[in-house]
């Protein structure tokens, strides 16, 4: 019950933490990937980035562009104007009352 609450909350979470992270700078799936590992703690597996990353570039919040590295082409992902307006709704939310839950929970033994 524990190991599912945590990770249904990683999971509802991953969502802002994706446009987050590409709205500092532009990342492949797998760099965003060890991203989210070095966050969370968690590995996401491929199967469940690129499903996300497909699902917020379809609605506009973000945008991918193809990069020759080499003889590889690689996917690059940013945010767009109207993910960086989402981005910042969600920040609104977690502001006044959500934000003292949040430093309660944060500051628990």
């Amino acid at each position: 019950m524990e190991r599912d609450l945590i990770k249904a909350t990683v999971k509802g979470f991953s969502r802002v933490l994706i446009l987050w992270l590409l709205s500092g700078k532009a990342l492949s799936g797998y760099a965003l990937s060890k991203e989210l590992k070095r966050l969370t703690g968690w590995s996401f597996h491929p199967g469940v980035v690129y499903p996300l990353l497909y699902e917020l570039e379809e609605n506009g919040f973000i945008r991918g562009e193809w990069r020759e590295k080499g003889r590889k082409r690689i996917k690059y992902y940013s945010t767009t104007e109207e993910g960086v307006k989402l981005l910042n709704r969600v920040k609104e939310l977690l502001g006044a009352p959500v934000k003292e839950v949040l430093k309660d929970l944060m500051s628990q033994p």
